[in-house]
Parts: structure tokens; sequence; C-alpha cells
């Protein structure tokens, strides 16, 4: 099934990681270990799961704060392990759990780390929101996981030393994100003959809208996307565009691409997830209705292709599909994307960093709407004038430890280096959006 792969090593598409093992694929049940399950991609991902209950044996389930329903999830599944944020919210699951049910129940980042590396574990999903998802998509991958990735900051924060680290461990990456699913299906037995990685984007609730329109607008119609049912953050997200900047920062590092090849679209519709076109001129695309649990099925079933419970599309029924030119004036966050690619550094970092502080003080009040992204600008201008003098210098340099502890080591010390510089960036959010409300 490699030829399934979409590419290793160039010179067109150089995939992150190595396809999974001939013995992986033969592995059912396969047992999984979920970080993020109460979100909305662990609850999807559940449901694909108990869809196909011959094939997936839950062994761990985790969450932040949402311990009703983890208790729930694990009443329903079993599962050996659950993790959590401290002993509070430990001791509270403990008091939630039908008698007879004592898992082991994990606490903290260490929890976490422990919960991804479970050795039992043959799959991990990756899918808890923010900068938090990057310690336990650093843990799989050390332990050489099969990793169903729904965590895109991971790469963007890390996607050089993510690459690495699979290089060494034979760790695995599948796209869970709808868009970067649709692309490794589209480049999967052609990736060498790709000329451009085509993102769509449906452009949110606010497509067609000025800047001086959305100065004005509200959190309440921030978060009410017109085709998809998200969270919080990636609901803002999508309508500033900075989900699809992210995105563009997370093609480069999968793919091996430049920022040159990578496009967006901007598609209201959310039935074509994404494109390839090729060196002839064709294209590619990857459509079915906008529901998460199909790209979920993809990489969970992978190599295997079946129903995900999802409504099927019915193209005499969708309606007519659009596309358009992004309004980089209105909306800048791709040009910051490109940005933070072209001058590396940490600026993507201090760009993910700066875009969830500043996300965070605008569901809280504090700050407008295009507030959101001119905060962001701020903070990546004032990091590359501090950096000024090494422009373009990788933030993890490659990896030189030549064992698994030693290599443990070296990720932990860049991983924590990442950390420091996301908490700088953030500071920095807060700091001037204080000073904005002073004046």
């Amino acid at each position: 099934m490699a030829e399934l792969w979409p590419g290793l090593g160039g010179p067109k598409i150089s995939y992150i990681s190595p396809p999974p093992p001939e013995a992986w694929r033969r592995v059912w049940p396969r047992a999984i270990a979920i970080l993020g399950s109460t979100g909305s991609i662990g609850r999807n991902a559940l449901a694909v799961i108990e869809k196909h209950a011959e094939k997936f044996k839950v062994v761990g389930l985790s969450c932040a704060g949402n311990v009703e329903h983890l208790a729930g999830q694990a009443a329903c599944f079993r599962p050996p392990c659950l993790a959590v944020l401290d002993g509070a919210v430990a001791q509270k699951l403990k008091n939630l759990l039908p008698s007879g049910y004592a898992p082991r129940i994990l606490e903290g980042p260490e929890g976490y780390a422990e919960l991804a590396s479970l050795p039992q574990a043959d799959v991990v999903l990756s899918a808890q929101s923010g900068w938090t998802g990057l310690s336990g998509t650093l843990a799989a991958a050390l332990a050489g996981k099969v990793i169903c990735l729904a965590n895109k900051e991971s790469i963007v924060l890390a996607g050089d030393l993510v690459r690495e680290i699979c290089r060494r461990t034979q760790a695995v990456i599948l796209p869970v994100d709808s868009e970067h699913n649709a692309i490794f299906q589209c480049l999967a037995g052609r990736g060498q003959e790709a000329a451009y990685l085509v993102l769509t984007a449906s452009g949110g609730p606010f497509f067609g809208k000025s800047r001086e329109e959305l100065a004005t607008v509200t959190a309440e119609q921030a978060m009410h996307h017109p085709t998809w049912r998200m969270g919080a953050k990636i609901s803002i997200d999508s309508a500033t565009l900075m989900n699809k900047s992210l995105e563009i920062a997370e093609a480069f590092h999968l793919y091996g691409v430049s920022s040159s090849r990578i496009r967006v679209l901007i598609h209201p519709q959310s039935i074509v997830h994404s494109l390839v076109e090729f060196d002839d001129g064709s294209l590619l695309a990857q459509m079915s209705a906008p529901d998460m649990r199909t790209a979920l099925a993809n990489c969970l079933l992978w190599p295997i292709c079946e129903s995900s419970g999802a409504p099927l599309l019915d193209l005499t029924r969708a309606g007519q599909l659009t596309f358009h030119k992004a309004d980089t004036e209105a909306f800048p966050a791709l040009t910051l994307a490109r940005l933070a690619l072209s001058g590396r550094g940490g600026l993507s970092v201090v760009m993910s960093a700066a875009n969830e502080a500043a996300v965070e003080l605008f569901l809280q009040g504090h700050v407008s709407f295009t507030d959101i992204l001119r905060l962001v600008e701020a903070a990546m201008q004032a990091h590359s004038e501090a950096h000024a003098d090494s422009p373009g210098k990788p933030f993890c340099p490659p990896l030189t430890a030549a064992g698994l502890p030693e290599l443990r080591e070296e990720v932990h010390t860049l991983q924590a280096r990442i950390t420091r510089l996301d908490r700088h960036s953030r500071r920095m959010v807060y700091q001037s959006a204080k000073g904005d409300t002073c004046k």
C-alpha cells in the first residue's frame, strides 16, 4: 500500500513521515489513545470507532476540564487509562466513574505524554486544541506511534522537529484536518507530479465584508460558522482566516513544499475540501459533505476505505459551487503566514501564540475583532526586530543525539525553547492590549 503515500524525499513532495509498516496495517482491532476526547474532533472520532466497533479498542482517553463528558465516554468504552489536567480534576473524575471500573488516571502534561506513548496503543489521535497539543504529539512521535494529527499547532510550532523525530523513530503522521486530508488523498501515488497545493477556505461568517465592517462584529457573530460546527477558538480562527494561515504553515511542513506552491481559494460551500494542481494543469479535488467523520475515518481506518457515518454528498442537491480569491486587505492573516515562513527563526511560533492570546482577549471582550490580527502582526514585528541579526536561522536546529534516551532529552530541550517563546509572545500580546486599553 506504499503507493497510496503522497511521496517521500522529493523532488516535488517530501512528506513528513514514512508510511506505516505492513505489520501495522494487518493489526485489527487497533488499540487507540485519544488526546482531547471530549472536544469536537474527539467526539466525532469516538462516533467513527463506535460504528466500526470490531476494528478498534480504546485504551486511553483524556480531557482538560470537561470531566463529566470524559466520565461518560470512559463508562462507555472502558479504557484502562485516562488523563486529566490535575489532581483536583482526577479526584472529581474518580467520583463520577461507575463502580467496578477503576482505570489508571494520569495527571498533568506528564500524564498526557504517558498516555500518548502507551506501549499497547497502535494509534494516537492528537486532538487537543492549541499549543497544549504539542507535548502529546512529540511524546507519541518519540514513541514511534502512528499519529492521526488533528492538532495543527503541533506542526506549525515544531514542524521541522516532528519531521526529524519521524525520520529517527519511524513514527507516522496521518493528517485529520479536512484540507490536509484532502490533499493527502489527492497526492496518493502522484506526489512528484504536483505543481501546487490548493487549500480551500469557507471564508467564515464574514466573507465579503470590508475591514471597516469587521471592526464592529461580536464574538457571537464570529462563532456562527455557516457550514461547520466547531469549538470557539477554531471558529474565531476561521472568521479571521488565521485558521487558513496555520494550514499554510502546516502544508509547508507536512508536504515539504515552499509557500509559493501553496494557494488558497475561498469556497463558501465547503464541499471541495482542497485540491492539487499537477504539472499538466489538471486538478484533482476531494469532495464530501462538511463532516469531520469523513477525514477521521480515512485516518483511523487507513488504508481501508469504509463508511464514516457522515451523510453522503448528493451533487444534484449541493447547488452551485463557487470559488473566489481571498481578500488579503480585509483578512491579512494569509500574508502573515507567508511572512512567518519566509522569516522562519521562530516566527511561526510567535504567530500561533500571539493569535491564541489575541483570540482569548477577543472572546473576553477586551479587544475588537480586527485587533486580533493587529496584535499578532505587532508581536511578529517585535520578534523580527529583536532577531534581525539572524534572519532565517532555524529555531529548532537538526537533532544530533545518537540514542533514544539522548534524543528524548534533546527534544525536551527544544520543546522547552518553543514553550518559552510561546509564553513570551503571549505576554507581548497581553501587554500590548493592556496598553491600548489604558490610552
